[in-house]
């Protein structure tokens, strides 16, 4: 098995910042009147720039619709001396929004794939999950858009992703309770087929 901790993947590395890009008149308005209605002056001094900042900010919060994910697997290597035990990347780091609040949903995932006769470099793996991760999302399509992509893109004998995370808009509004993870799978080929290969990976993972 191939064991990769990513926490020291940083979101710069994967995805460069957004460019600096003119923000439209109406764009612009409509943060200043979000501001208004939650009780704000828009033009006292220390907001006078936050409408064109928000706007930024949201451009590269969701810079995964300007990209293709399928794209970091086109390049494959069949090199791999023979190799044919689980790859697994695991603690990858992701933020992304939720589509009901756009509230921050923050976490990190494992994902794991059984090559058949080739493999991909470890980081594309990484950039599969950032690039759906940055658009407005919900948890478990999120987990199903990264496994099918894989699947799809590789071709495996199976795929596993296991994806932990805390959403703000359960946390910071609304119930309101700290503390609570939520954590999705989705399991394809011989992970989902074959109980001791699915205990296998889910122990390399560090789920119980």
């Amino acid at each position: 098995m191939i064991d990769s901790h990513a926490s020291d993947i940083s979101d710069g590395d994967l995805i460069g910042p957004a460019p600096k890009v003119p923000v439209p008149d109406d764009v612009a308005a409509a943060v200043a009147t979000l501001i208004r209605w939650a009780g704000d002056d828009p033009t006292r001094e220390g907001l006078l720039d936050t409408p064109k900042r928000v706007a930024r900010a949201w451009k590269e919060y969701c810079q995964g619709y300007g990209e293709d994910p399928k794209v970091h697997l086109s390049r494959v290597f069949e090199e791999v001396g023979g190799y044919d035990e689980i790859v697994l990347l695991k603690d990858i780091p992701f933020q992304s929004h939720c589509e009901h609040h756009m509230a921050p949903i923050i976490g990190r995932a494992h994902i794991a794939y059984l090559p058949k006769d080739h493999v991909v470099g470890i980081s594309k793996l990484a950039r599969v999950l950032h690039g759906y991760a940055r658009r407005l999302q919900v948890q478990e399509r999120l987990t199903a858009e990264v496994a099918d992509c894989i699947w799809e893109g590789l071709k495996p004998r199976g795929v596993a992703v296991v994806i932990e995370a805390t959403h703000a808009c359960m946390t910071a509004r609304g119930v309101r309770t700290p503390g609570v993870g939520m954590v999705t799978s989705r399991m394809m080929g011989i992970f989902r087929e074959d109980e001791r290969s699915r205990k296998e990976v889910l122990a390399l993972m560090g789920m119980r």
